[in-house]
């Protein structure tokens, strides 16, 4: 697996955990909680007191269904909350699918650019990526929100998705992205329905022979809230399947996964060490 510029204190042999700041009025579980800049800052703040690792800032919402906001607001949106964290020494990445927003992210501090296109929604991103050196996040992607579940047909999903990863880390590369800056996602919700998320979930080792870095963001989708639904099959409202994405993280943790995208942190960090300690014991005996 490469390594990357990113290093964390404390235990870093163990699952790291990105905390989730929605600069946004309309994010499918937040949506609105963070829009002020002054509450996105502290909530940030707060997200690095609970444990998290990185704190990943976005700007514009790709639940389903979801239109596009202008660069302009997107730009406005994310760049001072970054500057900020960044100034107080927070590991930040920016969650965003364009370029200019990436760059100036990276000129305020963002350590890392999330990019749940891979690079398909603005053919300049891998450029810029390369010419910052910062990490980079393809994640697996076949369509923009408004849309997106009419993409989710699949014969074998864990198959398709590493292929799709592979010729897009190829086309990265080949745009001057260093091996050692990516990290791989395979976009739970994105162009996947209920079933396929647990197929790619149960596949996390077969997508880590890929020998990237695994990122995996399940926290309050809705085939958890689905998994959970009350017996007239109502699904559990977004937040109240917070108990269920630290089971995922913890076995996601276990199988290997370099970091979990999450909104509630404190639990989830306590899982990533569980997860840890187990491993290691694993390993002594």
């Amino acid at each position: 697996m490469t390594s990357l510029p990113i290093s964390v204190p404390g235990d870093a042999d163990r699952c790291l955990v990105m905390g989730v700041v929605n600069v946004t009025p309309d994010s499918f579980s937040d949506g609105g909680m963070w829009f002020d800049e002054a509450a996105a800052i502290r909530h940030g703040l707060d997200l690095v007191r609970q444990g998290a690792d990185l704190v990943d800032v976005g700007g514009e919402s790709t639940r389903p269904g979801a239109a596009r906001v202008s660069l302009e607001e997107e730009l406005a949106r994310v760049v001072p909350v970054i500057r900020a964290l960044a100034a107080e020494g927070v590991s930040v990445s920016v969650d965003t699918m364009r370029a200019e927003v990436a760059r100036a992210a990276v000129e305020a501090g963002a350590r890392l650019v999330n990019d749940v296109s891979g690079g398909l929604a603005d053919p300049d991103m891998p450029r810029v990526v390369a010419d910052t050196g910062v990490a980079y996040v393809v994640m697996h992607w076949r369509g923009h929100s408004h849309d997106m579940d009419s993409r989710a047909v699949y014969t074998d999903v864990v198959a398709e998705v590493r292929e799709e990863l592979a010729k897009r880390v190829a086309l990265v590369l080949a745009e001057g992205v260093a091996e050692e800056q990516i990290v791989l996602d395979p976009g739970l919700g994105f162009a996947k329905n209920a079933e396929h998320n647990w197929a790619v979930l149960a596949g996390i080792p077969r997508l880590a022979e890929l020998g990237y870095p695994l990122l995996i963001g399940a926290s309050r989708k809705r085939f958890l809230g689905r998994l959970l639904a009350a017996p007239d099959g109502t699904p559990r409202p977004f937040s109240g399947s917070d108990d269920a994405t630290v089971a995922v993280t913890a076995l996601a943790a276990r199988e290997g996964a370099w970091c979990v995208r999450v909104h509630e942190v404190g639990p989830n960090a306590d899982a990533v060490r569980v997860a840890a300690a187990w491993k290691r014991a694993g390993a002594s005996t």
